[in-house]
Order: C-alpha cells, then sequence, then structure tokens
C-alpha cells in the first residue's frame, strides 16, 4: 500500500510541475506580446509624428531582453492568449 501511495505522490507531483511550467509558459507569452504591442504602438506613434524615437528604441530594448530570458515561441505562432481569450479555438 506504501509503495502505491507513493507512486501516485510522485503521479501528483509531476503534475503539479508540468502545471506550473505551462502557467509560466503562458505567461510569458503574454508578457512577450504586451511588449511587442507596445512597441507597435511606439512605432505607429513615431510614424504619425507624435511619438519618439526613444519610446521606439526603449520598447524595442524590452522585447528584446524578454525574448533573451524566455524565448521567441510566442512570435512563431501557436495558441495566442489576448485579453484572456485563446484564438484559433471555437470559443465553445
Amino acid at each position: 500500500m506504501a509503495g502505491f501511495l507513493d507512486r501516485a505522490k510522485e503521479a501528483a507531483q509531476r503534475g503539479l510541475d508540468v502545471g506550473k511550467e505551462k502557467v509560466e509558459e503562458v505567461q510569458n507569452a503574454r508578457t512577450g506580446q504586451e511588449l511587442l504591442r507596445k512597441l507597435g504602438a511606439a512605432y505607429y506613434a513615431e510614424q504619425r509624428g507624435s511619438g519618439s524615437h526613444e519610446a521606439v528604441a526603449s520598447a524595442l530594448t524590452a522585447l528584446e531582453s524578454h525574448i533573451s530570458a524566455h524565448g521567441d515561441a510566442f512570435l512563431r505562432g501557436g495558441p495566442q492568449t489576448w485579453g484572456g481569450a485563446t484564438s484559433g479555438g471555437t470559443g465553445a
């Protein structure tokens, strides 16, 4: 019986670890998407004459820092999260 409980505990711990990794992955993707949105907004403002090059450079530096730390997987597709919903699904 103790062996069964140990295996169940290990399986539960593995499940928790996988869940934590997935949550972190989603949070990093959302952060990357937000940084990318800010870069786009800064660039748009600069092109329209209401923003500065410094704002674009700052947004780009922040995005590059995030990519260095967490990778650029959020740039390459897959289910994207915007505002708590995922695109590419049925929404049901």
